[in-house]
């Protein structure tokens, strides 16, 4: 019984431990187990056991070029073909001749128009009237009408001159003339006396036709003054891609020759064999420098032929190009201030904002007018005529002076009013017998004022003090061309300066450096690394001197001077 009592009493202590025992604690970053990068699980192997155990030469002729077909090129004759051929010049040449025709076709406003009608009639209506016996009547006309109307573009007047003729014929027998003509000549003119007195839309459509002619061409010239500096920078990347592989075949040739210089030392005992292994390492890795510097001459070549070539089949894509112009180009002198003030002289984006604002110039003059009262003077002068035949069908059923009394003085009056009626009508038309004439107001003035014109105002004010707002940022981005562009040349020179030192200093380092070997006093890898510093060295010096003939360029782009410069004038 005390040993169940004991049993018992241990497994609630047991079970009471069991319960209190804390949960497992997470690792802390110091538990956590490390795992080496290249013992990284789950990286699929991927062709593991590949090696590149071709050793043919490719063909490493250019795409599409003739090595044997070379095209000698000035960087003057490269800017006339891209200012002949370049596409972005042929568009803007086109806006220029589209901005012309605009202006041709707003002043076609105030051409004289001339205008037209003539017309035959034949109509059939019923008798309505109680001086006719017949049940209906029968008439015939025909119309033949001209008028010339203008505009006058300094006051905004208009003017038209009418002329206007008809023929009748009718049976009705209280009509005395059939075929009856009638005849007018007419002026009239509509004189503005204040809104579109001194300046109107039509007015407005021409001044702003002239500006787009401005703005376009001096977009022309801002495009031309873009692709001249593009095309100086593709010229002289391609005259680096060129000599750059120049240097690295002479580098590959130099390799070559110190292969078998150390071949020699070794079969002379003077060097390890194994250090013939550094020397072939070296020839392939030049090889692949040459294999390199071919396709950035491939690259530079075919950007400077998309400039200046006029399509995809002209014959220069399929030539080498050769610059031919001397690297040594002029640095300007020149200070900051002088920069500046030949920039914004010069810089098209300012020329263009100017245009704008003049533009905006005349939105608001057109607004201020359309704010005016209009009221137009109208004044009118026409002289009319009328003739014909007497109406064979003349039969009044009412009773005339002469039906009463052929003799009378009446009769006689009658006749003679009836003489004037037949025969021309223009007797009447040039001798002013029927004038008319006519003056008066047209007023036409919005209750509360002109709520549309004094809004658009508003947002041409608002367009203005944007326009001016652009031209700060304008000048403030061409401030920073500048000083970059002045930088870039004096940095550019620094570091040509910088560059021929050291390619002369590790040219003699290399030449030490065999000297060296020969005499026991160094190692191959010593004199490879020598050779690959001076293969850099020559690169980075023409390198220094390409980044400065860029440079200039970029410093005549940035001050507006690419065109005279290179002696470039736009038409």
């Amino acid at each position: 019984m005390n040993r169940q009592i004991l049993t018992f009493v241990i497994l609630i202590l047991t079970a009471g431990v069991g319960f209190a025992q804390d949960p497992t604690p997470t690792p802390t970053g110091n538990d956590v187990q490390k795992v080496a990068p290249e013992d990284i699980k789950g990286v699929p192997p991927i062709a593991e056991k590949y090696r590149s155990d071709e050793r043919a030469l490719p063909d490493l002729g250019r795409i599409g070029v003739d090595m044997l077909d070379q095209r000698p090129l000035t960087l003057a004759e490269a800017l006339e073909l891209a200012l002949q051929n370049n596409r972005d010049i042929e568009v803007a040449r086109k806006t220029i001749t589209s901005a012309e025709f605009d202006l041709r076709a707003s002043r076609g406003l105030y051409q004289p128009r001339f205008t037209a009608q003539t017309a035959y009639e034949q109509t059939t209506t019923p008798n309505v009237s109680i001086f006719s016996n017949n049940q209906k009547t029968n008439q015939g006309s025909f119309l033949a009408n001209a008028a010339v109307t203008a505009s006058l573009p300094n006051w905004g007047t208009q003017l038209s001159a009418n002329f206007n003729n008809s023929r009748l014929t009718t049976d009705n027998p209280i009509s005395i003339l059939s075929p009856q003509y009638n005849s007018s000549l007419g002026f009239s003119l509509v004189q503005p006396l204040f809104r579109g007195r001194s300046f109107d839309a039509a007015r407005r459509g021409i001044e702003i036709a002239k500006k787009n002619i401005s703005l376009t061409d001096t977009q022309f010239r801002q495009r031309t003054t873009e692709t001249v500096a593009a095309v100086e920078k593709a010229y002289w990347d391609l005259t680096f891609a060129l000599r750059n592989l120049q240097v690295q075949r002479e580098s590959l040739r130099d390799a070559k020759s110190q292969l078998e210089h150390n071949r020699r030392l070794v079969e002379e005992g003077q060097l390890a064999p194994i250090d013939i292994v550094a020397s072939e390492t070296q020839v392939a890795n030049f090889e692949q420098a040459v294999y390199e510097a071919l396709n950035n001459v491939n690259l530079a070549e075919n950007g400077l032929k998309l400039l200046v070539s006029p399509n995809r089949n002209d014959r220069l894509w399929s030539q080498a190009i050769t610059p031919v112009d001397s690297v040594e180009v002029d640095i300007p002198t020149i200070t900051l201030t002088e920069a500046m003030d030949t920039a914004m002289d010069n810089r098209a984006e300012l020329a263009i904002n100017k245009t704008q604002k003049d533009i905006n110039l005349l939105d608001q003059r057109l607004y201020k007018d359309q704010k005016k009262p209009q009221i137009d003077l109208t004044a009118g002068y026409s002289s009319a005529g009328i003739g014909g035949s007497q109406n064979p069908d003349f039969s009044p059923t009412f009773p005339t002076a002469c039906s009463l009394d052929p003799a009378s003085p009446a009769c006689a009056q009658q006749q003679a009013n009836l003489a004037l009626l037949t025969g021309s009508p223009y007797r009447g038309v040039f001798t002013n017998r029927y004038p008319t004439y006519r003056v008066g107001l047209n007023i036409n003035i919005p209750l509360f004022g002109d709520k549309t014109a004094e809004a658009q105002l508003g947002k041409a004010r608002v367009d203005a003090e944007k326009i001016d707002t652009q031209r700060e940022q304008i000048e403030q981005a061409i401030q920073v061309e500048v000083r970059n562009a002045i930088q870039a040349i004096r940095t550019s020179e620094a570091r040509l300066r910088a560059a021929a030192v050291a390619r002369e200093n590790s040219g003699r380092q290399y030449e030490s450096e065999q000297r060296k070997l020969d005499a026991g006093q160094s190692d191959v890898y010593k004199v490879l690394e020598r050779q690959t510093a001076y293969t850099a060295a020559r690169s980075a010096e023409l390198r220094a001197r390409t980044e400065l003939n860029k440079a200039i360029a970029e410093f005549e782009r940035a001050t507006g001077t690419s065109l005279k410069a290179n002696n470039i004038q736009t038409k």
